[in-house]
């Protein structure tokens, strides 16, 4: 059975599913800040992961990576799994713009967190409603 680890459910909203994926936002608007889990349990590495399991991960973080560069107007995509906090595997897929608050240097703890308002997570599920089309589904 699937848990999501406390510390992603304390820190995200979850969005959607795609065939392996939960998709999570961060809950830091001050960047576009997506996460991944597989929804496999005792998996804390990619490598954990079967191969067909790995080969779907990396064309789920593809096609959201490709789909928020666009529709966020990306100047850069920054993906990485790390997992330091949180052993669960979770592959983070932020948005980078050259004007937000941590560039050029990586988002962890450079800046305080800014929550959303509840508009603007509206706001982001209509977006990605009309865009994520291939194998997504909302929860």
């Amino acid at each position: 059975m699937f848990d999501m680890d406390s510390r992603l459910q304390q820190d995200c909203l979850v969005l959607g599913d795609f065939p392996l994926c939960r998709l999570l936002l961060s809950k830091d608007a001050n960047y576009p800040w997506f996460i991944l889990v597989p929804r496999r349990e005792g998996v804390s590495e990619l490598f954990d992961l079967g191969h067909e399991d790995q080969a779907q991960l990396w064309k789920e973080t593809t096609y959201l990576a490709e789909t928020l560069k666009h529709a966020f107007a990306a100047d850069k995509m920054n993906v990485a799994t790390l997992g330091n906090v949180v052993s669960q595997m979770h592959m983070h897929v932020i948005v980078r713009r050259h004007d937000d608050p941590a560039w050029p240097a990586p988002v962890w703890g450079k800046v305080p967190a800014v929550g959303y308002a509840p508009e603007q997570v509206d706001t982001i599920r209509q977006r990605l409603r009309a865009l994520l089309t291939h194998d997504y589904r909302e929860v």
